[in-house]
C-alpha cells in the first residue's frame, strides 16, 4: 500500500497519523482529507486506490460521489435566488411552479423544503428505475406527489427529492439545469473541482465505490434499516424509489444526471474550499456566494427532532444540518458547526468559531446515518489540535 500523499502543518501531524492509520484498515479503499483554517490550508492528504481492483492509485485530482455533501450548493444556488429577489423564503413553491399546485402542496414554502419540513421526503407511487434519470418524469411525479404529513408541522429528511423540489425551481428561476449554475456560479468561481453532471473527459477520474462489509452500524443505523424492511413506509420510499438510487452509483448514468441532492462527484479539497467561505460569512476574500445575513439565516435551527424518515434525532438549518448532541450526529468541533454528510461516510462542514473548512471523502461506504466515525474521529483530531495551538 503506498504512503499517505499531500501537504500538512506539522501542528497537525497527528491528524495525519490518525489519517494514516484508518487508511492501514485491511478493508480501507481509498479517501482524502482537507482543512482550512482562517484563509490557509493546513491539511490536504490523500492516500488509497481508486478501482474496484484495488490496482489504481488514489491522485491529487481523484473524484468520488459525495452523495448528500451536495445539497448545500443546492440550497446556496437557491438562497442565492433569494438574494436577488426572485423568491422569497415564504413563498409559494407554485408561484414559480404551478404544476406544482396539488395534491395540498399550494401553500408549500421555499423555506420549508429547505429545512425538510414540506411532507415530501419520498414518492409514494412506484416509479420505474429509469425515472431517476428522467427529469420531467421525476418533476411530475413530485408535482402530483400529497405530502406524508401536514407541511410545517415536523420534519423528515428529504435523501433523493430534495434534487428536484430544489433543482426545479432553480431551472425555472435560472433558466439553466441546476449542475450548469452550480458550475458557472459557485464551483468556477471559488476553484471548486466538483461536479453535479460529470464531463466525458473527466469521467476517468472517479473512484469506484464499494462498502464495507460486515459492519452494521449504530443503534440508528440499524433502526433506519429495520424501517427499510416496510416496502410502503416513508423509510423505504425515501431512500428506493426509484429502486435504481440501490445500484446506480458506479454507473455512467448516475455521474452524469444532475441529482442536485445526491450525486455531487468532487473530492475533499472542493469541500474544504466550499466550508472556508461559508465559515467566515459566506465572503472571503474575492469569493462572494451569500450575503452574511443569509449564511446567518442558513445556520438558525428550523427544525429540530425527531426525524421521521431517518428515526434518529436531527437538527436542519435551511438546506444544512447543525450541531447535534449525540456523538453520531455531531461535526466534533464547536456547538455552531453546520454542514453536511453524505451517505457512507463523506462529511462537509464548516465552524465559523474556528474558521474551519473541513472536506472528508472516502470511496468505501460505512453504514452510519449521520456523521461516519472515520470522518468525526478526523475532525475531533483537528479539533485539539486548534486547541493544543492557542
Amino acid at each position: 500500500m503506498t504512503q499517505v500523499q499531500g501537504y500538512f502543518d506539522p501542528r497537525f501531524e497527528s491528524v495525519r497519523q490518525l489519517f494514516a492509520e484508518q487508511q492501514s484498515d485491511p478493508q480501507a479503499r481509498g479517501a482524502a482529507l482537507c482543512v482550512t483554517v482562517g484563509e490557509d490550508t493546513v491539511l490536504d492528504l490523500w492516500h488509497g486506490v481508486t478501482d474496484k481492483d484495488n490496482s489504481q492509485v488514489w491522485e491529487q485530482d481523484t473524484l468520488v460521489n459525495v452523495f448528500s455533501c451536495t445539497k448545500p450548493l443546492g440550497a446556496v444556488a437557491l438562497l442565492q435566488q433569494v438574494q436577488a429577489g426572485r423568491i422569497g423564503l415564504d413563498d409559494a413553491l407554485a408561484d414559480i411552479w404551478p404544476e406544482f399546485a396539488q395534491a395540498g402542496k399550494q401553500q408549500v414554502t421555499l423555506r420549508q423544503i429547505l429545512s425538510h419540513r414540506s411532507g415530501l421526503s419520498a414518492i409514494s407511487a412506484p416509479l420505474a428505475p429509469e425515472a431517476l434519470f428522467d427529469w420531467q418524469a421525476m418533476t411530475t411525479a413530485l408535482a402530483a406527489q400529497q405530502p406524508w404529513w401536514t407541511p410545517g408541522e415536523s420534519h423528515g429528511y428529504a435523501p433523493l427529492t430534495y434534487a428536484w423540489l430544489l433543482g426545479e425551481p432553480l431551472r425555472r428561476l435560472t433558466g439553466q439545469m441546476p449542475g450548469d449554475y452550480l458550475r458557472e456560479q459557485l464551483c468556477q468561481p471559488l476553484g471548486m473541482d466538483f461536479h453535479v453532471g460529470v464531463a466525458d473527459a473527466d469521467l476517468p477520474r472517479i473512484a469506484h465505490v464499494s462498502r464495507l462489509r460486515n459492519q452494521y452500524g449504530d443503534e440508528y443505523a440499524r433502526a433506519l434499516f429495520a424501517a427499510m424492511g416496510d416496502a410502503e413506509g416513508l423509510s423505504w420510499k425515501a431512500f428506493a424509489n426509484p429502486s435504481s438510487l440501490q445500484n446506480s452509483t458506479n454507473k455512467r448514468e448516475w455521474q452524469q444526471a444532475q441529482i442536485l441532492a445526491a450525486n455531487g462527484t468532487g473530492n475533499a479539497r472542493s469541500l474544504a474550499r466550499f466550508w472556508q467561505v461559508m465559515a467566515h460569512g459566506g465572503q472571503l476574500g474575492e469569493a462572494r456566494l451569500l450575503d452574511t445575513e443569509l449564511v446567518a439565516l442558513m445556520r438558525r435551527e428550523h427544525s429540530a427532532g425527531l426525524d421521521r424518515t431517518l428515526r434518529c434525532p436531527t437538527r436542519f438549518g435551511l438546506g444544512v444540518m447543525l450541531e447535534q448532541d449525540w456523538q453520531g450526529g455531531s461535526f466534533g468541533m464547536g456547538a455552531n458547526a453546520f454542514g453536511h454528510p453524505g451517505a457512507g461516510g463523506a462529511l462537509g462542514f464548516a465552524d465559523p468559531d474556528a474558521q474551519v473548512g473541513f472536506g472528508y471523502v472516502t470511496n468505501t461506504m460505512g453504514p452510519y446515518v449521520l456523521t461516519d466515525p472515520r470522518a468525526g474521529e478526523l475532525s475531533r483530531a483537528v479539533y485539539r489540535c486548534l486547541q493544543a495551538s492557542r
